[in-house]
């Protein structure tokens, strides 16, 4: 897609699954050593995935792109179903080791290039799903409505769901799931991008 892509692992053999045509960076080593991140660019990073085979190191890593380089689109794999919830509450994006895995690894670092969840038969209207910025944390969700004309429908919040009402303010790590004109979503792109308290 033309993105830059560096790839952590302790293991030397595992990059030659990669592939001859793989453009990107391979490191060697453990991927939350810290010397090793800074090494693949992670203080340049607009996303990292933690995909290892263990739940323990995608959480750590995960969680030391988060709070120590403040990576905001992070994403961990966890095997564990029960942990994978607790994990959601806290605020840390998680995906199950299922067929579709990929494709929701790359709609949580790459929302801008992953289809839309639904499209009616016009393709007039479609639904899509976005991780709510930090910036829009404590805003009313109902702001996107007024400024693009887009419709929160759906929340996913610490773990479950609920449907947003006119009150509903957004809270980090929020998902959300949004009807809006297919012609509309790069300007809701946009304002989710932006900072909704210059609006005020």
């Amino acid at each position: 897609m033309g993105h830059t892509v560096t790839i952590i692992d302790r293991r030397r053999e595992a990059f030659a699954r990669l592939g001859e045509d793989f453009g990107g960076q391979t490191i060697e080593g453990i991927g939350f050593d810290r010397d090793r991140l800074i090494e693949a660019g992670i203080e340049r990073a607009e996303a990292v995935a933690a995909v290892t085979s263990g739940d323990n190191s995608n959480v750590l890593v995960a969680r030391v792109a988060r709070e120590n380089f403040g990576i905001e689109r992070v994403v961990a794999r966890i095997y564990d179903p029960r942990r994978a919830t607790i994990y959601q509450r806290l605020g840390l994006p998680t995906v199950a080791t299922v067929a579709w895995t990929t494709d929701r690894v790359l709609r949580r670092l790459l929302p801008q290039t992953t289809p839309p969840e639904w499209t009616d038969p016009t393709a007039k209207l479609c639904l899509v799903e976005r991780a709510l910025p930090d910036a829009w944390a404590g805003q009313p969700l109902n702001e996107l409505e007024e400024t693009v004309g887009a419709r929160v429908v759906g929340v996913g919040r610490l773990g479950s769901a609920l449907v947003p009402s006119a009150a509903t303010v957004g809270q980090q790590s929020d998902l959300l799931y949004i009807a809006v004109k297919t012609e509309d979503v790069e300007a809701l792109d946009k304002a989710l991008a932006g900072d909704p308290a210059g609006r005020h």
